[in-house]
């Protein structure tokens, strides 16, 4: 459970502060990436966060991430703002807004997009979305493909004076998330007020990570100051996270909160693919350039 400031804990150590890289993605949206980048490779078990928008899209020109193949990890957006259309080559489809996440396990090989909704497209508005990448363990990187629709009424909420949490998967704060996960993982959304301190239990020897969406808070055992597009790596020992939002600080600190079990693997990757050998990362592209991974109608590349 989280705690107030009157409950004496051991919190973690900051073991940096990883500013974001902006980058161009899909069909030349921008994203802000904390890793990986020239700062930051990965964090086992995690390969890559985006963090899209908030931006304004302008009606008939929304651009999103065309037809693209995976193979030997899983992907999972969750919406902040707008919408966003999945369609794989597995035949799922499904329109994901505020709130939602889609948890998609490439596993053995597949090809999706990622589009805004046809009425995002027709009528503009602001979306915001961020994009997790999570490695999948040698024995499971060639596992038949699944898709996970996870609407927003099916995230555990969980809260306390001065915060609240939607907890996506793994048990975080006294709410198990809904997710199904191939290695233990938690993923939360968490909001903390001026005022407010929160201790996150971790597990000793989890990797542990948290992204500043937006607002400033003091993080760790020596209250290391993280920023919006700013990710802190705790140290891996043991202890909470710890977050404080000082009294007057004008907005909530609004964040994503990770950990995760390393998997402690060897590593290849290459572009869409993430495997365990530069062999099994060709056979990957051979396996695409065959069709072997499938392909989506011309109805879901627009």
């Amino acid at each position: 459970m989280a705690h107030a400031t009157d409950i004496a804990t051991t919190a973690r150590k900051v073991a940096r502060i990883v500013p974001a890289a902006s980058v161009v993605e899909g069909g030349g949206f921008t994203a802000n990436r904390p890793f990986p980048s020239a700062a930051a490779d990965w964090f086992d078990p995690f390969l890559l966060l985006d963090d899209v928008g908030p931006r304004e899209i302008t009606p008939g020109k929304a651009v999103g991430v065309p037809p693209h193949p995976h193979r030997g990890f899983e992907t999972v957006t969750y919406v902040v703002s707008g919408e966003v259309e999945h369609r794989d080559s597995t035949g799922n489809h499904g329109v994901i807004g505020p709130g939602d996440v889609q948890w998609m396990t490439a596993g053995d090989g597949i090809v999706h997009a990622e589009m805004p909704s046809t009425r995002v497209q027709t009528e503009g508005g602001v979306g915001h979305g961020l994009q997790l990448w999570v490695n999948l363990p040698a024995a499971m990187k060639r596992t038949t493909p699944n898709y996970q629709a996870l609407r927003a009424s099916d995230i555990a909420s969980t809260g306390g004076e001065g915060w609240a949490a939607e907890v996506v998967a793994g048990e975080m704060l006294g709410a198990a998330g809904p997710a199904h996960t191939h290695t233990p993982i938690g993923y939360a959304r968490v909001t903390v007020l001026p005022g407010t301190k929160l201790n996150i239990p971790a597990t000793d020897g989890h990797t542990a990570l948290v992204y500043a969406v937006a607002g400033t808070a003091s993080i760790g055992a020596e209250g290391d100051r993280l920023e919006a597009h700013h990710l802190a790596v705790l140290d891996r020992s043991t202890g909470d996270i710890v977050l404080d939002v000082p009294a007057d600080a004008t907005d909530a600190f609004d964040c994503l909160v990770l950990t995760g079990e390393p998997i402690d693997e060897p590593m290849a990757r290459r572009g869409p693919f993430v495997m365990n050998t530069p062999a099994e990362i060709d056979e990957a592209y051979a396996d695409y350039r065959a069709g072997r991974m499938g392909s989506i109608a011309a109805t879901g590349a627009a």
